[in-house]
């Protein structure tokens, strides 16, 4: 495997210096080529190595480690977030498909973090588009696009344009408002986060968007027709939650 060079900023001297023990100690296709504590010194950094992965603090004086990603090109390399704590950014950072580690750091999260930034091989367009992608979800409370990965790359979806998604084991199918069904190699839970916005989890197979339900029948258990004509089970642990938010939406 091709050695993967790797820069570190973070304004937290202990933080620099627990992730460059743990990568050095624990990654050995990684070289770390460069430590900034600033903006300022990681742009420089950047210019010099042209590194393939960036850890990458969330919060810093002066300026945040999103406006480094808006000032330095070519982006064209991968980039793990770090944070003290669950900063309002996560769910930016995840539906456009990046990593993150929380501080303290942990051996075992940085290694697995290391491993899916160094397995992902994007081209340089698809990488730029990845980075514009999260700095416009930062942009909104509510983010705009989903990132997710198949065999060529990832696509990104609109939000509003995802009618529902169906768990089949490690599998989760995306249908779309154009008609279109799209097959993920990852489960359901990846995806449980569009439940802080409008989705919600009607049965452990389903979770739809709480902005396509055309009706709700009480029979049975309950069901609810999509607007693409499928009908749905609620599972009876959802049902009371659901009807709550059926009325709440509705008022």
């Amino acid at each position: 495997m091709n050695q993967i060079k790797a820069i570190i900023v973070d304004d937290e001297v202990k933080a620099l210096k627990s992730i460059e023990m743990i990568v050095n100690q624990h990654c050995e296709n990684v070289k770390i080529v460069g430590l900034a504590n600033s903006v300022a010194q990681a742009e420089e950094l950047i210019a010099l190595h042209s590194p393939n992965l960036v850890f990458l603090d969330v919060e810093m004086p002066e300026a945040n480690g999103f406006e480094l990603l808006e000032r330095v090109q070519p982006r064209n390399f991968e980039v793990i977030f770090v944070t003290a704590f669950n900063h309002h950014a996560l769910k930016a950072i995840k539906y456009s498909a990046f990593d993150y580690i929380l501080k303290p750091v942990d051996i075992d999260e940085i290694i697995t973090s290391v491993e899916k930034a160094t397995n992902k091989i994007y081209s340089s367009e698809l990488i730029d588009r990845r980075f514009e992608v999260l700095l416009n979800n930062l942009k909104s409370s509510n983010p705009k696009k989903l990132a997710i990965p198949f065999s060529e790359g990832l696509e990104f979806l609109d939000i509003s344009q995802i009618i529902r998604l169906e768990a089949d084991r490690s599998y989760t199918s995306f249908f779309m408002a154009n008609r279109k069904t799209i097959l993920v190699s990852k489960s359901m839970k990846e995806y449980e986060i569009l439940e802080q916005d409008s989705f919600f989890r009607i049965h452990r197979s389903h979770l739809i968007n709480l902005k396509h339900i055309k009706k709700f029948y009480k029979r049975d258990g309950g069901e609810v027709e999509m607007s693409d004509g499928a009908v749905l089970p609620v599972s009876r642990q959802k049902k009371t939650e659901f009807l709550e938010v059926l009325q709440s939406i509705s008022v």
